[in-house]
């Protein structure tokens, strides 16, 4: 199977960042738990945390870094410090978290395609719902709906976004000085969107992104998410404790994903786990015996790597772990495209309101 399907890797940047299910946490540990210490980072010193860390993951080549955020713990956004950390590096995708709970879609939608803009066609985004009373607090601006209600609404901000992106064609802007032109007004494009709880006209005020349409990554974890990650997600994460678990969760994914109408081969399924390789038994060898063996098996395309520590678990996953899946030939030694859809093998889409475009991959000229 590994012949024909490529492995995709991931990190998470933020410290203290832990999902539910930890891979090798030390007797008596609670799952992905990490010290106090690395949950507060000087916001001063955090820039300078993040960009060398996610220099450290692209000389690994890594298809991509996560940075999560929430409005129930404070923190500098996700978002910001991705398109701070953009210049300064040149492969590696970039993937903040994006709450569509209490944000307009509107500005969120050009806020990811600015940071795609910035990054040169690396920007993805997570999308991520706000469920508790405290968040809604917050902002006050209306009480928390269910769950299930939440991610329908992240369903439709995933799909107007869309529609936003492809509002400008790829040629829309033509910049003719001698008549003072700067755009095409007639590949302009309104979209109209009626939403459960929202509506937009459009156009966007960004011009089409360098990836026609940033990443879209989902944590599929939950069962309320896995719909909206059928439905709309690029990149689904989920949590499993055995192969089995993960391919049953994968071939669900995937038959949403064909239920929705959508090729199932343009869905990547990654499995998510926080990673402690001083408590890991085996170390990062036994770690890339565990993805190889996962991998082969059909069981996921990739992992997201959460780091219990990341400035010690990211420096030794990248220079063991990921050196001795290079060394198998599962994993690349250098990035052979430029975009995150490079990377991650997916079609760059064409404009649902252009005429004449054609699919492509990577970034336009």
């Amino acid at each position: 199977m590994t012949s024909t399907r490529t492995l995709h890797l991931a990190a998470e940047l933020a410290p203290g960042s832990a999902p539910e299910l930890a891979l090798g946490s030390a007797p008596g540990s609670a799952p992905g738990s990490a010290p106090a210490s690395s949950a507060s980072v000087d916001a001063r010193t955090a820039a300078a945390r993040t960009v060398a860390l996610a220099r450290l993951a692209e000389t690994a080549a890594l298809d991509f870094l996560t940075h999560d955020d929430s409005f129930a713990r404070p923190g500098l956004d996700a978002l910001a410090v991705l398109a701070r950390v953009a210049p300064e590096t040149r492969s590696v995708g970039l993937v903040p978290t994006v709450t569509t709970t209490h944000t307009e879609p509107f500005h969120v939608q050009a806020a990811v395609a600015t940071l795609d803009w910035v990054s040169r066609g690396r920007a993805g985004w997570r999308i991520a719902v706000s469920p508790t009373a405290a968040e809604a607090r917050l902002l006050g601006r209306r009480p928390v709906p269910p769950t299930a209600e939440l991610w329908q609404e992240a369903g439709e901000v995933a799909e107007v976004s869309r529609k936003l992106w492809d509002s400008w064609e790829d040629d829309a802007e033509i910049r003719d000085v001698t008549t003072g032109r700067f755009i095409d007004r007639r590949k302009l494009h309104y979209v109209n969107f009626q939403g459960s709880t929202f509506s937009v006209k459009g156009p966007s005020i960004v011009p089409r992104p360098p990836q026609g349409n940033p990443v879209t990554v989902v944590d599929a974890t939950r069962p309320a998410a896995r719909d909206t990650a059928a439905h709309h997600a690029d990149v689904a994460l989920i949590r499993a404790s055995s192969a089995e678990e993960a391919a049953a969760l994968r071939a669900e994914l995937r038959q949403g994903a064909r239920a929705h109408g959508r090729d199932p081969g343009q869905l990547r399924v990654l499995l998510s786990a926080t990673v402690d390789l001083d408590a890991y038994e085996g170390g990062p060898g036994a770690l890339a015996e565990l993805i190889a063996g996962w991998f082969g098996g059909g069981a996921v395309d990739g992992f997201h790597l959460v780091p219990a520590v990341p400035e010690r678990d990211l420096e030794r996953f990248t220079a063991e772990t990921v050196t001795r899946l290079g060394d198998r030939g599962l994993f690349r030694k250098a990035y052979e495209g430029t975009t995150l859809r490079d990377h991650l093998g997916l079609t760059r889409p064409v404009s649902q309101y252009a005429t004449d475009a054609r699919a492509t991959t990577g970034a336009r000229a």
